[in-house]
């Protein structure tokens, strides 16, 4: 599996066509299936347990706050309102093309394709990126939408093991695991993160310690959460909010946050590539039960599995559609009502939303948790055709966001949003002055420490200084300098510099080949050039 995920971020750059990497990922586990009698037996519980919590966790941790709070009416409208409408609506009409199954399992399917995934969308928009402010309106769905899709699920099977089907308390229920599982996660790393800044202050800490125990927090969040019966998901999601804000703190070491974040890309592409490559792994053995179940429903062609997936696919983006247009329209009169303005809604933006609903872990996840029997000891009605809907769905979404999206976007401007450069240049210009006092004062009690040499401080000051005065004078009275002149010059001194360190690199590495110095020195010296290139990438 793990050389299939190494494979895929290869294979996806060698491929002369843009080609989502989950579906690479996808198709090299099939291909593990077709050539190896080895097969992978997902227990769901487990499968939730090793790889979601971690994965939200960092998504929760990374999603832009700001967009999150600004848009949270349409994100709650989707992550909630949408995953409603989707069960009732897609429920019904999937009763109604596949009568064979119940209405209550067809409740269920539909509750388990409700949830998006973000990392899907991400990937599919590499190349052709979604407007900034549309992706952060749709990573905040998928870190909400999975616990109502998965709460609406678990009462779906419910009602079909007992047959019967209570709102009131499906209704509290929901209130529930979501406070309570918010609750869990926001509590257990404040916790943590107390608890470990106080044995850091008295005992101290191996240079490892902070980041496994940032690894393990969301697993302690995901585990106390379905202890008290509330959602895990909604905890890891918590979790990863909560940290953002603990990181501001900024009580944590430059090189740990260094080290850090280079551990959590690798676990990220490790857990996602891993995801795609056992649902492929999962895919032959799904088709073939599938078929069976169809022909056992007296369908003689397995063909009409392909067109109930295609109908399955078009009813779920137009739910969404519908219910995106619907939700922009009230939003608009809204806002009429109140005297301010919102821009009309355009369709081609809609439609990027609608399209961009891509199903992933969650769904197969979920779906394979359906019992195998009644509680009278009877077969789960049309479980093998349902897992195999929703594993079709997840492929389908895929390919309709890689084909479609592209189309869609091509051409598409938005207004500019100048808010992220003005910060920037705000963040810069008071970094550079707080600097600057700094260097003042270290300059003279270091002089004053010495008693000697005041000149040789006094001039290392300068040329520290130098390069922090430059930024200020750069930005000291905006509007003085015409904005492009400014982007072009920064693009040219990037340049300069990055050749300039890249030019240092391998010298050190010749010294190091030459024996001139040491290899401890030259990783240092290397670890030294590296972290200021990163600043300019």
């Amino acid at each position: 599996m793990l050389l299939a995920v190494v494979a895929s971020g290869y294979l996806v750059r060698m491929l002369p066509f843009s080609m989502p990497l989950p579906l690479v990922q996808i198709a090299l586990g099939a291909l593990v299936a077709a050539v190896t009698v080895h097969g992978v037996a997902l227990d769901p519980e487990i499968f939730f347990l090793l790889f979601l919590p971690p994965l939200l966790f960092l998504d929760g941790w990374r999603i832009p706050k700001t967009g999150l709070f600004r848009d949270k009416g349409i994100i709650l409208a989707l992550a909630f309102g949408l995953v409603v409408f989707t069960v009732l609506g897609a429920g019904l009409l999937v009763h109604w093309l596949i009568p064979a199954m119940p209405l209550e399992v067809a409740f269920a399917f539909a509750a388990i394709v409700s949830p998006t995934d973000p990392v899907a969308v991400s990937s599919i928009a590499a190349r052709v990126p979604i407007p900034k402010r549309l992706m952060h309106i749709l990573e905040g769905e998928s870190l909400l939408n999975d616990a109502s899709g998965l709460v609406c699920f678990r009462f779906a099977v419910a009602a079909v093991m007992t047959g019967s089907f209570s709102l009131g308390t499906a209704s509290l229920t929901l209130v529930w695991v979501s406070l309570a599982g918010v609750a869990a996660g926001v509590a257990v790393t404040l916790g943590v993160s107390l608890a470990q800044s106080w044995l850091s202050r008295h005992f101290g800490e191996e240079s490892g310690s902070p980041i496994l125990i940032n690894l393990l927090t969301p697993f302690g969040a995901y585990l106390v959460a379905e202890h008290v019966q509330a959602s895990g998901i909604l905890a890891a999601v918590a979790a990863g909010i909560t940290m953002s804000y603990v990181e501001l703190s900024g009580r944590a070491l430059a090189t740990t946050r260094v080290q850090r974040a280079a551990v959590w890309e690798m676990v990220q592409f490790t857990l996602n590539g891993i995801m795609f490559v056992l649902l492929g792994e999962q895919l032959p053995g799904i088709l073939r039960r599938a078929a069976d179940s169809v022909e056992e429903a007296g369908h003689l062609s397995p063909w009409w599995l392909l067109a109930y997936v295609l109908a399955i696919g078009a009813i779920l983006v137009l739910l969404r559609f519908c219910w995106v247009w619907a939700a922009w329209r009230f939003s608009l009169f809204k806002a009429r009502r109140q005297g301010g303005a919102l821009p009309k809604p355009r369709l081609r933006i809609i439609a990027v939303m609608a399209l961009a609903g891509v199903r992933g872990a969650v769904t197969l996840a979920g779906v394979l948790t359906l019992p195998l029997l009644l509680p009278d000891g009877a077969e789960f009605p049309a479980r093998d055709l349902v897992i195999f809907l929703a594993a079709s769905v997840i492929l389908l979404s895929l390919l309709l966001a890689s084909v479609g999206l592209p189309r869609v976007l091509e051409g598409l401007t938005l207004p500019e949003e100048p808010a992220d450069r003005l910060e920037e240049d705000l963040a810069r210009h008071e970094a550079a002055l707080a600097a600057l006092a700094a260097i003042e004062s270290t300059h003279h009690a270091l002089a004053a420490e010495s008693g000697a040499d005041a000149d040789l401080y006094a001039n290392a000051a300068v040329r520290v200084m130098a390069d922090y005065r430059h930024r200020i004078d750069d930005r000291a009275v905006p509007g003085t300098v015409d904005a492009g002149h400014l982007r072009q010059a920064d693009r040219a001194e990037v340049a300069l510099r990055l050749a300039a360190l890249k030019a240092e690199r391998e010298t050190v590495f010749k010294l190091a080949r030459d024996t001139a110095i040491s290899d401890e020195i030259s990783r240092k010296l290397v670890r030294q050039i590296d972290l200021m290139e990163a600043r300019y990438r």
